[in-house]
């Protein structure tokens, strides 16, 4: 399985972005997807997930309400509309496949650059 994230860029604080994490593989529509971001100096942090189906998601408390995951299941793609922008969000976002634990995935992708300024 690879991941490959992107939509990154630099955006005003109060606008929106919307990330997307296309995957290849055969069994990659089977697995929950998340996405994660790490902050300069900072650890990496859970943002959200999504169920296989994308019946069930999963947000941490500081997304919440801001964010939204969806996935497409025929284009192998994950997305993350994010809005309502703070300069907070300010970090590199991941995505990952195949959650093995609360906060362990077996497949990572090489991460999109998000820049909120304020």
């Amino acid at each position: 399985v690879q991941l490959q994230a992107s939509g990154g860029g630099l955006v005003q604080a109060g606008g929106s972005l919307r990330l997307s994490c296309a995957a290849s593989g055969r069994t990659v529509s089977t697995y929950t997807m998340a996405w994660f971001r790490q902050a300069p100096g900072k650890e990496r942090e859970f943002v959200g997930s999504i169920s296989w189906s994308g019946g069930s998601t999963d947000y941490s408390n500081s997304v919440k309400g801001r964010f939204t995951i969806s996935r497409d299941n025929a284009k192998k793609t994950v997305y993350l509309q994010m809005n309502s922008l703070k300069p907070e969000d300010t970090a590199i976002y991941y995505c990952a496949a195949q959650k093995l634990g609360p906060l362990a995935y077996g497949y990572w992708g090489q991460g999109t650059l998000v820049t909120v300024s304020s």
